[in-house]
């Protein structure tokens, strides 16, 4: 943490110390104390950086940022400490982050909808995003996939809407919280295929995954952390909530082609910081980040999720977000989506 800076001294106090120094030996020199201009600072990060994730251990976004942990910790010269405060669709963490990261050494690991969805659907917020956020870098743009239970008899999206249309009501979806893309990505599924399901919102992907697979949900948007489970048979993966199918996943349709038009829902995945940490902060693990996303080990192990990784500047990132609360402020409106 940067030190306070000593009071300014007055002109006369100045001569008087040039005064003092210059009577005192040559050997004595160094000993004089610095003007402020003269003192450096300190070097950040100078304690363990606190990431606050806002999802559980196992979701997308804690898998990500331990892909990065151990490179982040040796470019930064600090540990990096893990901090995962899942619930609320990222207001938990933000909040955390907000209100106890003051010491210039936290930050907010989050989905973009927590920036550009949630003011939207959480009237009594306790916080601006716009005002008490600010961009350090995003992480990755990501796919979902749309999986359904191992029991559940479709296995294609047109089953699927033939199952839900003669079972108007019946049918339950899980999501990785109110407002989260996963949530809006079932919204539109519904709208797009004429259908009606459950809202089950959760803490995060990986519970949703893990009841999936036990059967207490019927599908689900989920990210490409379920491939394993998909490979092993214990979930069914239907189709990708993209404009493209993803290079790993060349056997997932778009919803597109698949006959239900209009689901698009990647997820932006961003590190966030307090309003009050200094520019210069912000910068340094940007471009630390920035630095490790255009690897190829890091590419190829975000690939393997379905994640592409994607430096950018603060400021981009920020005109991104800015789309995106366009597109998606858009889907609630109409949708009428409320927190359940």
């Amino acid at each position: 943490m940067t030190q306070p800076t000593p009071p300014a001294l007055s002109r006369r106090q100045l001569l008087g110390l040039a005064a003092a120094g210059a009577a005192l030996p040559l050997a004595a020199q160094p000993a004089r104390a610095q003007s402020p201009a003269q003192v450096p600072a300190q070097p950040w990060p100078a304690k363990p950086l606190r990431v606050v994730v806002a999802f559980p251990p196992g979701g997308l976004a804690d898998v990500l940022m331990r892909h990065l942990q151990a490179p982040l910790q040796e470019a930064l010269g600090q540990p990096l400490l893990i901090d995962n405060r899942g619930g609320a669709a990222g207001n938990l963490a933000a909040t955390e982050v907000i209100r106890n990261g003051g010491d210039g050494h936290t930050v907010l690991v989050t989905v973009t909808t927590t920036e550009s969805v949630n003011p939207l659907l959480f009237p009594r917020l306790g916080f601006d995003p716009q005002r008490d956020l600010q961009h350090v870098a995003l992480l990755a743009n990501t796919q979902l996939f749309l999986a359904t239970r191992p029991t559940l008899p479709p296995s294609t999206v047109a089953e699927l809407v033939a199952y839900a249309k003669a079972r108007p009501g019946q049918l339950s979806y899980g999501s990785a919280g109110s407002g989260t893309t996963p949530h809006l990505a079932g919204e539109l599924f519904k709208q797009g295929a004429g259908v009606f399901a459950t809202h089950i919102p959760y803490r995060g992907a990986a519970p949703v995954i893990q009841d999936l697979i036990a059967g207490q949900v019927d599908f689900g948007f989920v990210p490409g952390t379920v491939f394993p489970a998909v490979k092993a048979g214990k979930l069914k993966l239907l189709a990708v909530a993209s404009r493209q199918r993803p290079p790993n996943r060349p056997d997932a349709p778009t919803l597109a082609e698949a006959g239900v038009p209009g689901v698009y829902a990647d997820t932006l995945f961003g590190v966030y910081a307090p309003a009050a940490m200094p520019s210069t902060h912000v910068q340094r693990l940007n471009q630390a980040i920035n630095r490790l996303l255009a690897t190829e080990p890091i590419k190829a192990r975000f690939a393997e999720l379905g994640a592409d990784a994607v430096p950018l500047s603060p400021e981009a990132f920020k005109a991104m977000v800015a789309g995106e609360v366009k597109v998606f402020g858009g889907i609630v409106r109409a949708r009428g989506i409320q927190v359940d």
